[in-house]
This record gives C-alpha cells, sequence and structure tokens, in this order.
C-alpha cells in the first residue's frame, strides 16, 4: 500500500471514529480525531463534520469558518452550504443564509437532499413569506415524503393560513 493510500485510510478511521464520539456526546474528543483526520488528509466531509461538532457547542463562527475549508476543498459537496445557512440562520441572519441555501440545493452532491428545502421554508416561515415557505416544504417533502419536519411544519403553516 502506498503512503498516500495508507494516509487515505487512516483518515477514513480517524473521521469514523470521531463521527462516533460526535453521536455519543463526546464533543471535545470527536473535534480532535475530527482535526487528526483532517491532518492525515483533508477532505470536505471531515471539515463539515468538524463543524457541526462546533454547531453543538454554539461555536457558529467556528463552524461557519469549517465549512468554507469544506467548499474549497469540494465546491460540488452540498452539505457545507446547508450547514452555513443553518448556522447563519441560527445568528439571525435570515437573508445571508438564503443564498447558502440555494447553493445546497444547487450542488451535484448532497444527502439529505431535503434539508435544504426545510430550511428554507423555516427562513420564509420567520419572515413572514408563508407561501414560499409552503412551497419549500412542499419539495422537501416531493423529495423525502416521510420527513416529519416538513410535515409537521406545513401542517402548521397551513393552519396558520386558516
Amino acid at each position: 500500500m502506498s503512503e498516500h493510500d495508507e494516509r487515505l485510510r487512516r483518515a477514513h478511521q480517524l473521521f469514523a471514529e470521531a463521527y462516533q464520539l460526535q453521536m455519543t456526546g463526546r464533543l471535545d474528543e470527536a473535534i480532535a480525531r475530527y482535526r487528526e483526520s483532517i491532518a492525515c488528509h483533508p477532505t470536505a466531509e471531515a471539515h463539515t463534520f468538524l463543524g457541526w461538532t462546533y454547531s453543538f457547542q454554539d461555536r457558529l463562527d467556528d463552524a461557519i469558518a469549517e465549512c468554507e475549508k469544506a467548499i474549497a476543498i469540494d465546491p460540488d459537496f452540498g452539505n457545507p452550504y446547508n450547514d452555513i445557512g443553518s448556522y447563519l440562520f441560527k445568528q439571525g441572519k435570515l437573508d445571508e443564509a438564503i443564498p447558502w441555501l440555494e447553493r445546497a440545493i444547487a450542488a451535484p452532491r448532497y444527502e439529505p437532499r431535503h434539508f435544504p428545502h426545510c430550511n428554507l421554508g423555516r427562513i420564509y416561515w420567520a419572515k413572514g413569506l408563508l407561501n414560499r415557505a409552503i412551497g419549500e416544504f412542499e419539495r422537501a417533502l416531493e423529495i423525502d415524503p416521510e420527513s416529519r419536519f416538513a410535515q409537521g411544519a406545513l401542517a402548521a403553516l397551513r393552519h396558520q393560513l386558516q
């Protein structure tokens, strides 16, 4: 196995360990593992998930910075665009969040595809643009008919309009 292949294998292993630590709430340890993974072989996924971990600690500016690094590595990966939009929403920067979510929707590589529509729906709802919000939640349900969040939001919006 070449040195490059070994570094890539190790980076993937560290990423998997970091994810498990993150999912069990061991955030500081997860951050350390994601950083080790990035040191071995930087990937858009590792930067995005490191950002996501920072967001669990309400370190939203750090989370955004990691997502920007992810985009620099792989501009086709949609998750960091959605995440930046989500973090900006949490910071109350609704208008700034919209173009990021639109870029997530347009990204060639993105899962789960309904998330940016849900986030746009939340922003339009917060801005009082209820028909636009409904449209986004309907698009989310076209992609994932089982999305409980989109189903609930759509029902609440329709009830609000009655």
